[in-house]
């Protein structure tokens, strides 16, 4: 095959990712063996007259350069498109992709088993009291023996729910395994079958709230559940529960939120924010019983590297004309429902 003749791979716009960030030497290497490799990035950016020209033969897009479906009507070659900041973004027209057999892909997948490893060791935390012991100790204030336990509860044993069980409640999942909790899930996505197959109980979501001491909140954004856990939700928990919002702000009412833990009725573990960073005069900063953490969960070296490697396969498998294994694709019945925000920090 002549170097004319190779498929053109283009990388357009993969910011807040940067190559050195998701792909290692060797899978970079990889990846222009597969065919020609054009950048359009920061510190590498094309005149728009090529990166138009660019577009047009492409075969892959790797990145989160806008696809309107007046754009992507002059893109005959196209198979596939790889967004690697993590999310299905409207700045894709989907409806085109499906018509003309375009795979849209997102590598969010890698970012599963991290965020479940730090959702379980937040709950470990919340659920004995670690911190607040700790911060205890620094103030002089803390109780010794069974009096620093009041409060505290086992997970091991203990009835749990996950309200969403796509990639990240299927990794805490596997998680809990040893802990051997009674485990309730709610995820109207999915059907009561592949809940079963995880040892889980299917459960409406105010059954779910009402019988579980620790809930982790992994559900997708959507235009149907924005704010869905509110005051009345929230009431439901039992005093003194855990609850621990991994995915995406917007599921919140976070005011409501915010009196839950303010009262005391609740305690909770929080990696994601309406508004970020948070504001140095918020609220959220100076109540108890709350463990804050700054949507850090999934950022790790190895989980980046991880995108690089999904890149890798499925651009592999586009090139050979096969539909893609390992990204998740977009689905025509769901994506136009998603809410998620662009990711501005890496």
């Amino acid at each position: 095959m002549t170097a004319e003749e190779k498929p053109l791979i283009l990388i357009a716009d993969p910011e807040p990712r940067t190559l050195d960030m998701i792909f290692e030497p060797d899978d970079l290497r990889r990846l222009h063996a597969l065919g020609e490799v054009i950048v359009h990035a920061d510190g590498s950016r094309l005149a728009a007259a090529d990166l138009e020209a660019a577009l047009a033969s492409a075969k892959v897009v790797i990145g989160q350069v806008d696809l309107p479906a007046e754009r992507l009507s002059r893109m005959p070659n196209l198979r596939g498109v790889i967004n690697v900041e993590g999310n299905f973004l409207p700045n894709v027209d989907y409806d085109h992709c499906f018509a003309h057999g375009i795979h849209v892909l997102v590598t969010s997948p890698v970012f599963a088993t991290s965020v479940a490893e730090t959702a379980l060791g937040m709950a470990l935390d919340l659920s004995r009291e670690i911190t607040a012991t700790h911060e205890a100790f620094r103030d002089g204030s803390e109780k010794w023996g069974l009096a620093s336990n009041a409060g505290s509860f086992l997970l091991t044993g203990a009835k749990v729910g996950i309200v969403g069980l796509g990639d990240l409640g299927t990794a805490l999942r596997r998680m809990l395994v040893p802990f051997h909790c009674e485990v309730r899930v709610y995820d109207p996505w999915q059907p009561e079958r592949r809940i079963l197959e995880q040892n889980c109980i299917p459960s409406g979501l105010d059954e779910l709230l009402s019988a579980s001491r620790v809930v982790f909140l992994f559900a997708s954004s959507t235009s149907e559940n924005q704010g869905f856990i509110g005051a009345r939700e929230l009431a439901l928990m039992p005093k003194g529960a855990v609850l621990l919002l991994m995915s995406r702000a917007g599921i919140v009412d976070f005011p409501a939120l915010e009196e839950a833990l303010r009262s005391g009725h609740i305690r909770a573990g929080i990696d994601v924010f309406p508004v970020e960073p948070l504001s140095a005069d918020a609220p959220l900063r100076k109540l108890d019983g709350v463990i804050l953490s700054s949507h850090r969960s999934g950022g790790m070296r190895e989980s980046f590297l991880e995108i690089g490697r999904l890149v890798l396969a499925d651009t592999e498998l586009l090139l050979r004309g096969l539909p893609p294994q390992i990204c998740k694709r977009a689905e025509r019945e769901t994506v136009a429902r998603m809410r998620s925000k662009p990711v501005e920090v890496s």
